[in-house]
This record gives structure tokens, sequence and C-alpha cells, in this order.
């Protein structure tokens, strides 16, 4: 859907450039159309309409449909033609049998036309005119048979050559229309695919216009009580703090928090074994915050007006000592369906394997940089001077935290921030401010 490709690109852009949020100004709105956005309009104009396309589709899969039932027929056919029923394979085969009979039929003629012959050849000369003319008259029948015989082979034979021809061309025929029949099914198939995909496309660009979200610097999420050291296995209790510091209510306000770890090599994130719950005053039981949604939500929220959110956060006891990070923003969206949010904060903090001492800890700050130490330097480098802290992700880049490799967690941050919304006031146009809490 277009929500997901505009979430992906902003999703990317809030980890360099979070100015993309911003509305474009008045004298781009006021820009006339150039020579291009006038092609694209024409192009618009003479796209089909989602009712033509809608037909276009129904006609489509009629027209599949009815090509299946034709494969369907054709098989029949072509298994009755390749049968040994088959009318003219019985033909055939018949017509094949006729043939051998007129060729036995012809030895035995030739054999007795060899036999009275040689009965002539044997006549003594004694033998009277009487029996000389039997014999010959035996010789002479014997001749006009198998003369009778040759022919009825010769024909038998034809018939036979012209059966089975028969019989295999039928057979050739009927798998060439079944494999016609096949192809025209399967372009049938690429028809609707492609008629599905149109409607479907015009149907995604067709969604109606939604309004802006917007980046609202003056809605503040900051977390307090989240210690800057967590041990394994352990259950933390902190809370975060909503502030609406604009001058308008906002009627439905959603906390995000998100918490993305490492183990200390930088490279396998352990992110599984975080699991947090939200409370709030209005729903004191806990809940579990589920992977995209919010820690609950404040409805209303008026201007000037701060809201607490309790949030219980367990670590698994299997998770390996490690670095990570809290991420934390806001989001709200308002009954006319406007929406906006802030940019994520983020909170180190160090992950002590089960059965550490944490010890006396400060709370993890926002923003703030953990010292570089021989054991959490950068994978492969030797030098043990600090990491240097870039501005905070509020000013549009990423704090540094001094894990093993800043990519895994880059990575993370774009991945943390789909998922709390760093940039999820876009994900606000989905969400009705009129829905439970």
């Amino acid at each position: 859907m277009k929500i997901r490709r505009i979430l992906a690109t902003a999703v990317a852009a809030a980890v360099t450039t979070p100015v993309v949020l911003l509305s474009v100004t008045p004298a781009l709105a006021d820009a006339k159309p150039s020579a291009a956005s006038r092609a694209q309009q024409q192009d618009e104009r003479e796209k089909p309409s989602i009712e033509e396309l809608e037909k276009a589709a129904e006609k489509a899969q009629k027209e599949y449909d009815d090509a299946v039932a034709a494969v369907d027929a054709a098989l029949v056919v072509l298994e009755a033609a390749i049968s040994q029923d088959a009318p003219l394979f019985v033909a055939a085969k018949n017509a094949r049998k006729e043939a051998a009979d007129a060729a036995t039929a012809l030895q035995n003629a030739d054999k007795a036309l060899t036999d009275a012959e040689a009965a002539l050849a044997a006549l003594p000369g004694t033998a009277t005119a009487e029996e000389k003319a039997a014999a010959e008259k035996a010789v002479a029948d014997a001749g006009t048979a198998a003369l009778s015989a040759q022919d009825a082979k010769t024909a038998a034979d034809e018939k036979a050559a012209a059966a089975g021809e028969a019989s295999d061309d039928a057979r050739v025929a009927a798998v060439r229309e079944y494999s016609k029949i096949q192809g025209a099914r399967d372009k049938a198939l690429e028809a609707k695919k492609a008629a599905d995909k149109a409607l479907a496309d015009a149907r995604d660009e067709a969604e109606p216009d939604e309004p802006e979200c917007v980046f609202e610097g003056k809605l503040k999420t900051v977390v307090t009580g989240l210690p800057s050291k967590i041990v394994a296995g352990s259950t933390t209790d902190f809370s975060l703090r909503v502030t609406n510091g604009t001058d308008k209510t906002l009627d439905k306000v959603f906390p995000r928090v998100y918490f993305h770890a490492t183990d200390k090599s930088g490279y396998n994130v352990i992110d599984d074994a975080f699991h947090l719950q939200w409370s709030t005053a209005a729903s004191p039981a806990w809940k579990n915050v589920e992977e995209g949604s919010g820690a609950g939500s404040i409805s209303p929220l008026k201007a000037g007006a701060h809201a607490e959110v309790k949030l219980r956060l367990k670590v698994d006891a299997k998770a390996p000592a490690g670095d990570g990070l809290a991420f934390v923003a806001g989001d709200y969206v308002n009954d006319d369906e406007s929406c906006g949010g802030n940019l994520s904060t983020e909170y180190a903090f160090e992950l002590l394997a089960a059965g550490s001492s944490a010890g006396d800890v400060d709370d993890a700050e926002p923003g703030k940089t953990t010292p570089q130490t021989p054991d959490n330097k950068p994978q492969g480098v030797t030098s043990t001077t600090p990491v240097n802290s870039g501005d905070s992700v509020a000013n549009g880049s990423l704090a540094s935290t001094g894990s093993p490799s800043a990519l895994p967690r880059i990575a993370a941050a774009a991945g943390a921030a789909m998922a709390l919304g760093a940039v999820v006031v876009l994900v606000g146009r989905r969400q009705k401010a009129g829905s439970a809490s």
C-alpha cells in the first residue's frame, strides 16, 4: 500500500535528514506545473477508470475460467483419442488382423498351386486323358485362387495402412489440440494477472489523499528512572512523561518506546530479550507493549499539559552482556485526522550479565555518550581514543553510544524508528482518533 512506501522512505530519511517531515514551502506550493507535470496530468486523464479496470479484470477472469474448462474438456478428448478403445484404434487393429488373415490365405493358396503343379508333373505315362485333364484343371483353379488371394492381401494391406494412419493422425491431432488449448489457458492466465495488477495498482494510486503528518518538536517525551546499567534477569520500573508544549489540544497521543541491544561484539542483536509493559492512572493494569504498538495512549492531552506512563522492563536472564539503546518518541492523531509527532530520543545503557551487581548507577540520560573503554571499543581498533559524539537524533543524526560498531546500531536505529515511530507520525493516519485506548 502507499502508506508502506511512504513510511519506508520516511524512516530512511529520519536517520539522515529529518527535515523531510516538514511541509513544503508556500513558494513550492504555488509553483506553476512544469511541462513534465502537465504531461503526467495528461497521462492521468488517459488512464482507464477503476470501473473500467474492474470490468477488464472480471472479463479476464471469465476468459481464464473458460480456458481452464476448455483444458479439462480437451484432456477428456485426448484420453479418449489415445485409448485402445478409440474407434479408429479398434478399426486399425481389426484392419491389421484382416491383413494378417489375407497373408495366411495367400500362403495357403500358393501352397495349393504348388501342390497341384507337382501332382500334374507326377502323372505317369500311362495316365488317361481324363486324369491329365483333371490335373490340369486343378492347376488352373489353384492359380486362379492364388491370384484372388494376392488381390485380397493387397487390399487388406492398404486398408490396414490407411486405418493405422487415420488412428495415428487422430492421436497426434488430439495431442496438438490439447497443447494448443493449454497455451491458450496460459495466455489467459497472464492476461488475468496483468488485469488484476492493473486494477490493484490503480486502486493503490486512487487512495484518497491523507492529511500531512508534521514534525512537532514541542511534543516532548522524556524518560526518568531508567538506569544506565541493567542486569539480565532483572525487572526495572521507570516512567515516561509526555508533555504537550503546543498551544492546542492533541486529541490522542501515543507514547512510543523501543529497546535495542547487542552483545559485546556489537553484531548479535538481542532485542527479543527485552519485554516491556505499560500502565497509566486511567488503565492501571500492566499491559504488554506489542511490536509496532504504542505504550498505551493519552486522550486527550491539552495544551501545556503532561501525562505520566509507567513502564516496566523485564530482561531475559539468558541475555548476554552488551550495550543497548532505549528509543523514545511520541506521535498524535486528532479528530480531524491531522497528525504529527517528534523524532526519537535515545537513552544509552549497559547490559550486565545475569547475577552481576550493578551497584549505584545514575539514570540513563538522553543522547549521553558511553565512554569508550578497552571492553567496548570498535572491533579491529587498537586506539583507546574515545568515540566522538555526534549530534542527537533530534538534530538529525544519531548520537554515538560507544557500542562496538556503528553499523549495527545505525541499522537498528532505522528499525527502531519503524517500530516505535520516530517517524511513525505517518502511521497515525491509519489510527482513528476515536479508537479505544
